[in-house]
């Protein structure tokens, strides 16, 4: 009996160590999760001049978590999600979400919003942005020789953007890309409801914009809203079964850009490309293949289910980070994960930040060059576009700055000799 019971004991769910490559994982991705902490903490001169003592003080008092809860794919009401972003934060906030990254479909307008409410709970917020893009199976059976058919289809590919706490470099080239998207948005909306009107299911246009919001641009979401709204279907799930999924009878294109371009943009503008839900495409393989050579740094291999071996083969096979998040629209109902329920290893939320910190790195010291060459009202907001907090207008732009530029990098970036000549300069 004696035995037995020492072997349930062994049994027992004894708490798995942490290997050394782990741990120093952990302590790494915690340090970047303070930082903001760290800059809006009111810490006068004489206290700034021990900043090498206040990380560490800070990281002992309870600070630390042992698990680091990333959300890297959430949507709000400025694109295709139910909740504002101020709420979503909150609601993040209540499921011990610590980084989370905001991903509307084409537009980085909720950014803002979610920022100033992260400051209220503590989250780290990664501005981001979800692209809608198309991919042309063409240029690949040219290359495999299927030359049999002639035909060329394309097929829908959602390309994931991270970016630093001062948003895209080259703003204005990129909010027109996602400009251009947006206005292809409604176009779009119009033929599905002239669609299903010849389906004998009609649909009000002013019915989808008013679900759609101000300023939104109409989604397919916003379609099935009203259609369902209208009596036509019994729920969303059935909106798209029946009508709105690819190639569906009420389905159209926009003015999606090619998948490479939209990674070629985000690496242009000092960004994070990573390619979205890669089950919901027929051939991935194809897919990654020619957004790698394009540039693309990531797929999504974690679901609130755990992690999908195929995929995550995929991203070994070309050298690929392996991220994931809840994808999480806030509509309720047992088919959509939760926010923070997706499990991201503290080890791939490091290689993430591994690869993602000296790019983000370069974008803002591009970005400082830029306001360098022209000290001007406009270029001071390219910097803090997405700044973690609000300050008075009676600080100097290089307190401004510094405020900013405390939240996001850490101290030895800020020292890293390339990034302190760009100091200077200001």
């Amino acid at each position: 009996m004696g035995e037995v019971n020492k072997k349930k004991k062994k049994r027992g769910g004894a708490k798995r160590r942490m290997t050394a490559e782990q741990t120093l994982a952990l302590k790494s991705v915690n340090e970047w999760v303070l930082l903001a902490q760290h800059s809006n903490k009111a810490v006068d001169d004489e206290e700034r001049e021990n900043e090498d003592e206040f990380l560490p003080e800070m990281m002992r008092r309870a600070q630390v978590c042992e698990k680091v809860v990333f959300d890297l794919h959430s949507h709000s009401i400025c694109s295709d999600g139910f909740l504002s972003p101020s709420a979503l934060v909150e609601k993040a906030h209540q499921n011990g979400v610590k980084v989370l990254a905001l991903t509307d479909h084409d537009t980085m307008s909720g950014i803002p919003e979610a920022l100033e409410a992260a400051c209220r709970f503590g989250i780290k917020i990664i501005p981001g942005v979800e692209i809608s893009t198309v991919f042309s199976t063409r240029q690949v059976q040219v290359i495999q020789f299927l030359a049999k058919d002639d035909s060329e289809s394309e097929e829908p590919v959602h390309v994931l953007a991270y970016y630093s706490s001062c948003g895209p470099a080259r703003f204005e080239e990129f909010d027109q890309f996602l400009t251009n998207i947006r206005d292809g948005r409604y176009v779009r909306a119009k033929n599905m409801l002239s669609k299903l009107n010849k389906l004998k299911k009609p649909v009000k246009w002013e019915h989808v914009i008013r679900i759609a919001g101000s300023g939104v641009a109409p989604g397919r979401l916003h379609v099935a809203r009203a259609l369902l709204e209208a009596g036509h279907v019994e729920d969303l799930k059935q909106a798209f079964d029946r009508y709105l999924y690819d190639g569906g009878p009420a389905y159209s294109k926009g003015s999606e850009p090619a998948a490479e371009e939209a990674v070629q943009m985000i690496c242009k503008t000092g960004g994070i490309a990573v390619l979205a839900h890669p089950w919901a495409l027929k051939n991935p393989i194809p897919v990654v293949r020619s957004l790698k050579q394009a540039g693309l740094h990531g797929i999504e291999v974690y679901r609130s289910d755990g992690r999908l071996a195929v995929y995550s083969d995929l991203a070994d096979a070309y050298g690929l980070l392996k991220l994931g998040g809840s994808d999480y629209h806030g509509r309720g109902g047992r088919m959509e994960s939760s926010l923070g329920s997706v499990t991201l290893p503290v080890l791939a939320a490091n290689d993430f930040l591994k690869i993602a910190r000296p790019i983000w790195c370069d974008a803002i010291r591009n970005i400082l060059e830029q306001y360098i060459k022209d000290p001007s009202e406009l270029n001071l907001k390219h910097i803090t576009r997405f700044g973690t907090k609000r300050i008075s207008t009676s600080n100097s732009e290089k307190d401004i700055i510094n405020s900013y530029l405390r939240s996001w990098l850490t101290k030895e970036e800020m020292q890293h000799a390339v990034f302190q000549a760009t100091m200077l300069k200001l």
